[in-house]
């Protein structure tokens, strides 16, 4: 196991982690149909919430293709 694949291998790991922090925190497509959804929230925090759930979609996007290259990568250094 030559010093590149073990930098590689701890790079996906820590992409694997953010991955899976950036799909955790992004909401349910049925988040408005929870019991403990408030009439509290107004206009202008559903738009932050959409805005946000916008940001972690396009962060997953981004952060799964990383993932998706650096496999590719260490599949064919080893």
């Amino acid at each position: 196991m030559g010093p590149l694949m073990i930098v590689i291998g701890i790079v996906q790991l820590i992409v694997c982690l953010i991955l899976l922090l950036v799909i955790i925190l992004q909401s349910g497509k049925n988040s408005g149909l929870s019991a403990f959804t408030g009439a509290n929230e107004s206009y202008l925090s559903k738009n932050k919430a959409k805005s946000r759930d916008a940001r972690l979609a396009l962060a997953t996007k981004w952060v799964a293709g990383v993932f998706v290259i650096l496999t590719v990568v260490l599949n064919l250094v080893y």
